[in-house]
């Protein structure tokens, strides 16, 4: 780093993203990406914005935020459009937390919560998860802040009911909650319509996972209309062109292809099944994810070394190094080809050791 660099900022520990090696051709089941292509009708969109590119895409994405009104039931008021749902989290961080509201997050959860409190100079605090990692939502009952789940819980996959949430939202209406939705298209329950009842919900969702279109980078988050404005406040200080033309047609076109996402969600959710028997038929053992991911972990090989083995036999997968889930394995669910050969791969392992 420079001389320049503030020391704020030189002390950062940024978020590691999965791994994207080029050295060899591997099977990725390490970031949690769709195994299907885009959508036709998000194909097809992107495709016609290309000739567009020399001009500005519309700053409030007008078409695209009609569209995810329309599939989540709200009004566009009540939508804000990002570059990916990253994004709309560290508007949060920027916009609700300082010191005097700390950021709260459970201590195993999505790594970027840590550094966006860092990032914006913020404090914060991390909540243990229970002894089977559920998180105890009575702890956050208790605590003065600004609150961050992400429901299913990465890396996880464990998922609170929305009943849940809403108790968590009565117990606190003087505070934001934000609700990290990335993963929620796979088995879990969406808090957005709680929105219409509590002006202190934030919800995120992302068009990465479920959507296939991660390498688009899109996201939005879904408020009362006055949580909407400060958000905007900050994009429009920011980046008010923060999502381009082609993304923003992409995922207008998603939205439009619903039959297509619902039929992409159901065949990932039956290979999870599939594989979680298979793996269980192995001697492992694993959380009930309700993510397009697996969490898995075996009594007889430690989560680093069975790392290690698949990525030296072409399978990448997630290993943390954290104490308390070293032994685990995050997987994610890829097409039923690439969980056959995982599976058979990690029972050659298995045997040999």
């Amino acid at each position: 780093m420079s001389k320049f660099l503030n020391a704020r900022i030189a002390a950062l520990t940024a978020y590691v993203p999965g791994e994207q090696p080029k050295d060899q051709k591997y099977i990725k089941l390490n970031t949690n990406e769709s195994p299907f292509l885009p959508s036709p009708k998000a194909r097809k969109m992107a495709k016609s914005e290309l000739k567009k590119c020399m001009l500005y895409p519309d700053p409030d994405c007008k078409e695209l935020l009609s569209a995810i009104a329309v599939n989540t039931d709200m009004g566009v008021e009540n939508i804000i459009v990002t570059n990916g749902s990253d994004e709309v989290l560290n508007f949060a961080f920027m916009a609700y937390c300082d010191e005097n509201s700390p950021a709260l997050f459970p201590d195993i959860t999505y790594g970027f919560y840590k550094v966006f409190a860092d990032l914006n100079g913020v404090p914060k605090k991390e909540i243990p998860l229970k002894a089977d990692f559920t998180i105890d939502l009575a702890e956050y009952e208790r605590e003065e802040g600004v609150i961050f789940i992400a429901n299913p819980n990465a890396p996880t996959g464990l998922a609170l009911p929305v009943s849940a949430i809403e108790k968590l939202l009565q117990a606190n209406p003087e505070r934001v909650v934000v609700v990290d939705e990335a993963y929620v298209d796979f088995g879990g329950e969406s808090c957005i319509p709680l929105v219409k009842k509590y002006d202190n919900l934030l919800v995120t969702q992302t068009f990465s996972k479920s959507r296939a279109l991660a390498g688009g980078r899109l996201g939005f988050g879904v408020a009362s209309k006055g949580i909407i404005e400060d958000l905007n406040r900050i994009k429009y200080s920011t980046n008010p062109y923060n999502v381009n033309r082609v993304t923003a047609a992409a995922g207008t076109g998603s939205m439009l292809d619903n039959g297509y996402f619902k039929k992409c969600c159901e065949k990932i959710i039956r290979t999870r099944e599939w594989a979680k028997s298979q793996l269980r038929y192995l001697g492992f053992t694993m959380t009930d994810s309700k993510a397009n991911f697996l969490f898995v972990k075996h009594d007889k090989i430690g989560g680093e070394e069975l790392y290690l083995a698949l990525k030296e036999r072409g399978i990448l997968v997630r290993h943390f190094s954290q104490e308390r889930i070293c032994d685990y394995n995050r997987i994610t669910v890829g097409s039923r080809k690439e969980m056959e050969i995982l599976v058979k791969t990690i029972g050659e392992i298995v045997c040999e050791r």
